[in-house]
């Protein structure tokens, strides 16, 4: 799915958008331009995307420090909540985890503040951008410093980039929350991921990443699917953490 996106250069932010538009290969333009399908500007510091058009949501952004990033935090999402249980999460024992499927980066921060080392796959150039920026702000935050310290972030497509990786630096558990087409009232509330379907369409390799990720894990792979989908794929996992509204399928590595 080809998405026209531009960065629009906006008041007291003009080097930051010509450097981030030379860096992605984008064109530059005005903040009201309706020709592209997304923008990204700079708004207060902080990198957004904004969906052109009657009826677009609004801008969509990396924020690891205030709002729901915030609150998961204040609540202390512990070690036996699924997300912990479902990369094997132990006391004493924080995994390393390749988050494959870095999107907005929300699981990888839960995991990080409960102590794991985080490494976010992510192969869209302008999400990259997107994650990019929200670590840059929450490493600047004393709330958050120490949480992304754990956290390191990669350009690549996630199969090659697993398949590229030394016996040595696999990591105990692969996470994998491919996009998957929410219906109904679901989806109106997830404004990021719908924007991310928007500008990234469909995953259509959630099933060959699978068998990559298999082969590269050192403990398991964890794969996030709404509660009542199909396996990914059609590959029955070894096991299961159930969640409210969603589910972790377990899959073990195969030799």
């Amino acid at each position: 799915m080809n998405r026209r996106v531009a960065v629009a250069s906006t008041d007291g932010f003009e080097s930051q958008a010509r450097g981030l538009a030379r860096r992605l290969s984008l064109e530059m333009t005005a903040p009201d331009d309706p020709r592209p399908d997304f923008l990204l500007r700079f708004i207060d510091d902080r990198l957004q995307l904004q969906q052109t058009g009657s009826g677009a949501p609004g801008p969509v952004w990396v924020d690891f420090v205030a709002g729901k990033a915030a609150y998961r935090r204040q609540q202390g999402e512990g070690r036996r909540t699924p997300l912990a249980r479902a990369v094997g999460f132990k006391s004493g024992f924080p995994p390393h985890v390749i988050d494959a499927t870095a999107g907005l980066g929300q699981d990888a921060l839960v995991l990080a503040t409960l102590g794991c080392t985080v490494t976010l796959v992510e192969q869209s150039p302008v999400v990259h951008a997107l994650l990019e920026d929200g670590l840059r702000r929450a490493a600047e935050s004393p709330e958050t410093r120490a949480i992304v310290s754990r956290m390191s972030l990669v350009l690549a497509d996630s199969a090659d980039y697993l398949r590229a990786l030394p016996r040595h630096d696999r990591p105990d558990a692969i996470y994998l929350d491919p996009m998957y087409p929410h219906k109904g009232r679901q989806a109106l509330s997830k404004k990021g991921m719908q924007a991310l379907q928007r500008l990234l369409g469909q995953d259509l390799q959630g099933e060959s990443l699978l068998r990559v990720a298999q082969r590269r894990a050192g403990k398991r792979i964890a794969v996030k699917r709404p509660v009542r989908a199909e396996y990914l794929g059609g590959v029955k996992p070894d096991f299961q953490v159930q969640a409210a509204k969603t589910r972790f399928d377990i899959y073990l590595p195969s030799s």
